[in-house]
């Protein structure tokens, strides 16, 4: 029976509150705003430049009636808050741990690069904390060292979040965790991702559609998620399309080009090799290009290619890959601001969606074509 992929559960999961909610500002004129400062606000409300403060940038809940009148005072004096110095205050006060593995790969480059922009454009600070993946003993005490630093939110990159959720660690940790790409809903911990079930069926059905019946899938490690949702996914594919699985060709790497060899040489020195592969992403498509080209076979005259990502490596290899377009940097950005709004906001029973996923892309490149 197929998998079914998972959905985004109904369970919400609560995310302790910061201190008040920002305020919107009617923005003045430039030469209205000259020589108005917050103590200026401040007299004309009648209150103290810290209850301006306050007000202007949601960091401490005020009655409601000093609130109005400091907005009127705002309006009135055409007050623009410096934005730049808010963040720099903000900053010191929220403050988010990152933690990834010690692996160079263009998915956690572009997580950094998703959480730094985001973290950036609403003020807060970063702590990047990476464990070799070879030592995945030290992913729970990296957690407590960041949450004794004074972090307010742990956000976890793969593998390290699918460990963390099975190990019961969550339930007992001080601060939030958010997981990024974890191939699937966590039971126990937020995530912001893509439906790769649905992702790797699409893939799979877009290869059957060009006259492929042998499709040859490459897993991730059994460490990941997606080696079962994406395999899933393919089966489901092939399933519908009336085909039946056939465990030759499947086979195995870790997410790294030279993984991909090793799976290419079992799978391209079958008697009968497959006229498309499938891989679960970019690099280990890459390789098996990369063997093709040496065993003279041509792609995609003789053999179809795909991967999964949209990694960089997709456009620089000849022929360019058709693949899966993960938004790893959005997924990295949503999952920060998610959190940052939550830690933010004033009302105490501000939650979490369990999983919330974003759309992927399907992109067509000169690795696939129609079976002759």
């Amino acid at each position: 029976m197929p998998y079914m992929g998972m959905q985004a559960a109904t369970m919400t999961i609560p995310l302790w509150p910061a201190e008040g909610t920002r305020v919107r500002m009617a923005r003045a004129s430039r030469r209205a705003n000259q020589g108005v400062n917050i103590q200026a606000v401040a007299e004309r409300a009648g209150v103290s430049a810290m209850t301006v403060s306050n007000v202007v940038s949601g960091r401490r809940k005020v009655r409601e009636t000093t609130r109005e009148a400091v907005l009127a005072a705002v309006q009135e004096l055409g007050y623009t808050p410096n934005v730049a110095a808010q963040a720099l205050a903000s900053a010191g006060n929220i403050r988010l741990g990152l933690l990834c593995s010690t692996t160079e790969s263009a998915f956690l480059s572009s997580i950094l690069v998703g959480v730094l922009d985001a973290t950036t454009a609403l003020g807060a600070q970063v702590l990047l904390r990476r464990v070799p993946v070879d030592r995945s003993d030290e992913i729970l005490d990296e957690i407590e060292r960041l949450a004794a630093s004074g972090v307010s939110a742990i956000l976890i990159a793969p593998p390290y979040c699918e460990a963390i959720s099975r190990s019961g660690f969550v339930s007992t940790t001080q601060v939030p965790l958010m997981a990024m790409s974890p191939g699937d809903a966590l039971p126990n911990m937020p995530s912001v991702g893509i439906d790769d079930f649905a992702a790797a069926r699409d893939m799979t059905r877009f290869l059957i559609g060009l006259g492929h019946r042998r499709v040859g899938f490459i897993r991730a490690s059994e460490t990941h998620i997606i080696s079962h949702t994406r395999q899933a996914g393919y089966r489901a594919a092939l399933e519908e399309a009336g085909l039946s699985w056939n465990r030759d060709l499947a086979a195995y790497g870790d997410l790294t080009f030279e993984s991909g060899l090793v799976a290419a040489e079992h799978l391209l020195g079958l008697a009968e090799r497959p006229t498309a592969i499938f891989a679960s992403n970019d690099d280990m498509a890459a390789a098996v290009v990369s063997l093709a080209h040496r065993r003279g076979i041509r792609v995609p005259e003789d053999l179809s290619v795909a991967g999964f990502d949209d990694s960089p490596i997709a456009v620089k290899i000849w022929p360019p890959l058709t693949t899966m377009r993960q938004p790893v940097a959005r997924i990295a950005a949503r999952a920060a601001t998610l959190v940052l709004q939550g830690l933010r906001t004033a009302n105490a029973d501000t939650t979490l969606p369990q999983a919330e996923y974003l759309p992927y892309e399907l992109i067509e490149r000169e690795s696939t074509a129609r079976l002759p």
